[in-house]
Parts: C-alpha cells; sequence; structure tokens
C-alpha cells in the first residue's frame, strides 16, 4: 500500500520555504503523521551536479544549459533521496510533505522551450520520473501563484544581489510563472493566490487554505 505525496511548489520568490514550515507546524498541531522532505539537498553529494548548474558553473544564463540535461541533474538528487531516505515509508503508507518536486522541473525547464514543444517535454519528464525512475507520483501539488514583480523584490529583500542563476533573471522568472499556469491546468495541481485584490495576503492566511485542503486529503 502506497502513501500520500504532497508538493508545495511555486516560482522563486514565491514563499515556499516559509509555507513549507507553516504547513508542517500546522500539520504536526492537527496531529498529522507525515515525513517531510526538502529539495534540492544541497549537502548531498547526489546533488552536485544541479550545485553546478545553479552556481553557473555550466553557463551563467539558464538557457545554457538544456531543459533535458538539466532535469536530470534535479531527478538523481530526488532518486537518492527516495531510494536511501522516505521510499520504504512511503511504499508502507505513509504521508510525505516535499518542498519541491519533480514538478520544479515541470516549471523551471519547460520555460526554456517553444511553447508549442513543452507538451511534448512534459511527456518526457514525467515518463522518465515516474516511470524509469519508478518515483512516486504527487497525490497533491500546492502551486504558490506570486506576481512575477512582487517575487523578484522578495528576493532582493531576502538576500540582496545574491542568488542562483534563476533567482537573478527577471525575465525568467516572469517566463515560469506563465508556464507554471499551463503546467497547473494540464495537470491539476491546486493553485494558491498569493495576492488578492492587489493586496498580499499573509503566510498564515496562505498556510491555512493549503493546511485546510491537505487534511481533507489525507483523511478522506
Amino acid at each position: 500500500m502506497s502513501g500520500k505525496l504532497f508538493v508545495i511548489e511555486g516560482v522563486d520568490g514565491s514563499g515556499k520555504t516559509t509555507q513549507f514550515r507553516l504547513v508542517c507546524e500546522a500539520l504536526e498541531g492537527a496531529g498529522a503523521e507525515f515525513r517531510k522532505v526538502n529539495f534540492p539537498r544541497y549537502s548531498e553529494p547526489s546533488s552536485a551536479l544541479l550545485r553546478m548548474y545553479l552556481a553557473g558553473d555550466f553557463g551563467k544564463d539558464p538557457a545554457d544549459v538544456g531543459p533535458y540535461a538539466a532535469s536530470a541533474f534535479f531527478a538523481v538528487d530526488r532518486y537518492a533521496s527516495y531510494k536511501t531516505d522516505w521510499g520504504e515509508a512511503y511504499r508502507a503508507g505513509s504521508t510525505v510533505l516535499c518542498d519541491r518536486y519533480t514538478t520544479s522541473n515541470a516549471i523551471h525547464q519547460a520555460v526554456k522551450l517553444p511553447e508549442e514543444e513543452r507538451d511534448r517535454y512534459l511527456d518526457w519528464l514525467f515518463d522518465f520520473e515516474y516511470e524509469k525512475m519508478a518515483l512516486p507520483e504527487p497525490t497533491g501539488v500546492y502551486f504558490l501563484d506570486m506576481p512575477d514583480d512582487i517575487a523578484q523584490r522578495l528576493i532582493i529583500a531576502r538576500q540582496g544581489e545574491q542568488g542562483d542563476i534563476h533567482e537573478l533573471n527577471h525575465d525568467y522568472l516572469a517566463a515560469c510563472r506563465t508556464a507554471a499556469r499551463a503546467v497547473c491546468r494540464r495537470c491539476g495541481w491546486t493553485v494558491i493566490d498569493c495576492v488578492r485584490n492587489d493586496v498580499l495576503r499573509t503566510p498564515n492566511d496562505i498556510c491555512r487554505e493549503i493546511t485546510e485542503h491537505m487534511l481533507n486529503q489525507i483523511r478522506g
């Protein structure tokens, strides 16, 4: 019996790390039992190539590395994590909550391709990770939809002008949001609006929406 796998997803600057922490705290407070998993795992050997990629060792522009190669870098880290950390618990029926997953490739790598080629890439990606590598498909994905201009301001406020090659490229972030919305429609992800009526929602307000929906799926 397999477990359930939930993912907190979004473009850079959307508040994924904050929401992951808050949702974990809320689930624990509600008495839910689950495993926490963060991606990428920067301190692990399996992330060596993706660290080089994000640092700009293969090129300072995200487009310098094609989507298929870059996707493989991140997929290997997920595979290592699944095989050595949480896979056994998941297969035994545990609930797993991930901060990013295969879903991040679907956003950040698909955007490198012309629109007419993105569906073919997504078909390849999901077959590669979910079929060839036998990683589990998510039960639910919560996409934090943050306007790209606000996301960019939040990134700068958080870390100044320091960041990886994705975070420092405003045009790339804007394109990622557009691509992500298309992926949400295709894959049925739950879209969480981070701004309502031109007002940025509080992290706790966003967390309540995610947690309520997730608990219904866990207990359903």
